[in-house]
């Protein structure tokens, strides 16, 4: 490999986030509410987890269960709180009812970051055209990173989409770095890593406990060895 794979873990307050640095995590998704999917967490999180940590921190924008935008004027006063909080990435992701990408609320949203980056997250998952997404998002400001398990149902069912999307790297729409989440598994890993993929996220992976325990430094470290680095 050319360079280390990035492992994103998640992490829901301070006791995890030190957890999961000590494991050898290069960046953090923080969220709250792991029952709903993973919402935005309080300002005082952010701000307390970035006192405790120096790794990179990518914050969840939403606001409610689901892949409706909601609010937007809402969800762009949450961005700004979050920038003020110490927030400089994010994660976002917003569909219409017909799965579509619902590009108003993702434009309003990004024009509240100024040039943040940002991971467009598991809503791909739900798209009616995932190609066509791309495509609609190619060229907006911040965007680096798709975070996706290639299927609604996880890793185990779009590993064929996911190997897709690794050798379309660099194309239009598909410059952007392939973060591999949602039921990943170690065993998953080796022939992703042979694909060019890059980016690993996990979250339930990292706690041998469940969403009731906290992150695992041990279970982290075990993934940064597969990986790499």
């Amino acid at each position: 490999m050319s360079k280390r794979a990035v492992l994103e873990v998640i992490a829901l307050d301070v006791e995890d986030a030190v957890a999961a640095q000590a494991g050898g995590a290069d960046r953090l998704e923080l969220v709250t509410d792991m029952a709903a999917d993973g919402l935005t967490p309080s300002a005082g999180t952010v701000r307390a987890i970035r006192g405790a940590v120096d790794i990179s921190l990518r914050v969840m924008l939403r606001l409610a269960d689901g892949f409706a935008a909601g609010d937007v004027d809402r969800l762009v006063g949450v961005a700004g709180e979050m920038r003020g909080a110490g927030a400089e990435e994010f994660v976002l992701g917003f569909l219409d009812a017909g799965g579509g990408v619902d590009l108003d609320a993702v434009e309003r949203v990004v024009g509240a970051l100024d040039g943040c980056r940002w991971t467009f997250h598991r809503a791909i998952d739900r798209a009616a055209d995932r190609d066509a997404l791309r495509k609609q998002l190619d060229g907006l400001p911040g965007l680096d990173t798709y975070l996706t398990a290639g299927a609604a149902e996880g890793v185990d069912a779009g590993l064929p989409t996911l190997l897709c999307e690794a050798r379309r790297r660099g194309e239009p729409g598909y410059e952007q770095q392939l973060l591999v989440g949602g039921g990943l598994r170690l065993d998953h890993v080796p022939v992703l890593l042979d694909a060019g993929v890059d980016g690993f996220h996990i979250g339930g992976a990292a706690r041998p406990e469940g969403w009731d325990g906290a992150v695992s430094a041990e279970a982290v470290a075990r993934w940064r060895g597969v990986l790499g680095g």
